[in-house]
């Protein structure tokens, strides 16, 4: 008896991890968002529904329902997903105002929305918060803003190595 509770205790570990949900990689996640490949977009909606609720699954499933919404056939429903995808980053934006990362994923939306839909009130402040933190981000979101700065005509490569 002693026995079996003792590997219990020792197997309780492998048991729990086999059953934890798999995290989104962020670099596949950020290659698939400046991707044009609706087919990736979808798996990693998939993928992003999988996952266990949190605020950075939240943010990353707006950021990319709103890159999904350019797929999305006709008007109303294009429009319909952006907005969708908009009140999720919003919301986690609001909830999170100093996440360099939320701001970082609607300056890149902001970027490159379409003119009519209006979103692109926060350029400017996202660029400061995004400068300002920016030596104190991880290694991987320095690279991934690194990469987006060097197409980016509001975050210059230059911005960040001041």
């Amino acid at each position: 008896m002693r026995r079996a509770a003792i590997l219990l205790v020792i197997m309780a570990p492998v048991i729990l991890s086999a059953f934890a949900q798999a995290t989104i990689d962020r670099n596949d996640y950020y290659q698939i968002l400046s991707s044009e490949s609706e087919p990736g977009i979808d798996g990693m909606l998939k993928k992003l529904e999988t996952e266990k609720q949190s605020s950075q699954v939240m943010a990353y499933t707006g950021a990319m329902l709103m890159k999904k919404a350019g797929f999305v056939k006709g008007v109303n429903g294009k429009v319909k997903t952006f907005k969708k995808g908009v009140r999720l980053l919003e919301s986690e934006i609001d909830a999170n105002p100093a996440n360099v990362e939320y701001r970082f994923l609607r300056l890149t939306i902001q970027e490159n929305a379409p003119h009519i839909l209006k979103y692109n009130q926060n350029l400017a402040g996202d660029k400061e918060a995004i400068l300002t933190s920016y030596r104190k981000l991880d290694t991987t979101l320095k690279n991934v803003i690194a990469d987006y700065s060097r197409n980016s005509k509001v975050l210059k490569l230059t911005d960040l190595e001041h």
